[in-house]
């Protein structure tokens, strides 16, 4: 049982000129329809719920106030993706191609033809910023945050770095940015899952906090654990290893 919908897209053309068969768009509504809309996509490796975090009563992004729909984006596990479809090789799929996507589960299947806001972190800023691109009058406001409109070299370089791990705990390579290398087209085991979640986290962690948050031990002062090796387990290959499920 899902807590979320799935918009059919049918087969989707992509902006590479190959098409992505079946399409689904994962979404999720929170709020009255007749309320102002807010797109807040989801960014790099989160799925739907773990938007919520900005989202409250009492807080800017508020149901009681908005129309929040936030779209999976492809790949994410939700949305079409290599994890839930037989489609291999998966074809490369852009930013662009993910807010055309996001643009007709508004106009098409939630009859919204003008939002308050458009929003993301991250990976869900690029995409914020390709929406005031693509569709610059469709919104009031965009708020991309913690990101950037255009990966930098030093940002490909950390995602080689991800990949990378992943990729070594099934004994392939990675075959330079955006790419992979196997000699098979097949899952990761549960074993190898595991190994390569575990590893993916403990890469990410470097780059996900400061080296002033390290510095100053904050994840014992501020977030309670006990020692740093805690720490990595507990949170960061706890975080990765939900990933996974």
């Amino acid at each position: 049982m899902t807590d979320y919908d799935s918009y059919p897209l049918g087969d989707f053309p992509l902006d590479s000129g190959e098409v992505l068969p079946s399409a689904s768009l994962a979404y999720k509504t929170y709020g009255d329809s007749s309320l102002p809309c807010i797109v807040y996509p989801t960014w790099f490796v989160s799925a739907i719920g773990d938007n919520e975090w900005l989202m409250g009563p009492d807080r800017a992004l508020s149901p009681q106030r908005y129309f929040i729909v936030i779209p999976a984006l492809f790949g994410n596990g939700q949305s079409t993706s290599p994890s839930n479809s037989s489609i291999r090789p998966f074809p490369r799929i852009t930013t662009r191609d993910n807010v055309t996507a996001q643009h007709r589960l508004l106009t098409e299947k939630l009859a919204v033809t003008h939002v308050r806001c458009i929003l993301g972190w991250s990976m869900g800023a690029s995409h914020t910023y390709q929406w005031i691109t693509q569709f610059p009058h469709f919104t009031d406001l965009a708020v991309p945050f913690c990101g950037s409109a255009r990966t930098a070299i030093h940002n490909q370089v950390f995602l080689e770095s991800v990949k990378a791990a992943l990729l070594a705990a099934k004994g392939a390579q990675s075959a330079g940015s955006g790419f992979g290398q196997s000699g098979e087209m097949r899952a990761w085991t549960d074993d190898e899952a595991r190994i390569g979640l575990k590893a993916m986290a403990r890469v990410y962690a470097a780059w996900g906090f400061s080296q002033r948050f390290y510095r100053e031990s904050v994840f014992v002062s501020a977030l309670g654990y006990r020692s740093l090796e805690e720490f990595m387990v507990n949170f960061w290959e706890e975080w990765a290893l939900s990933k996974g499920e």
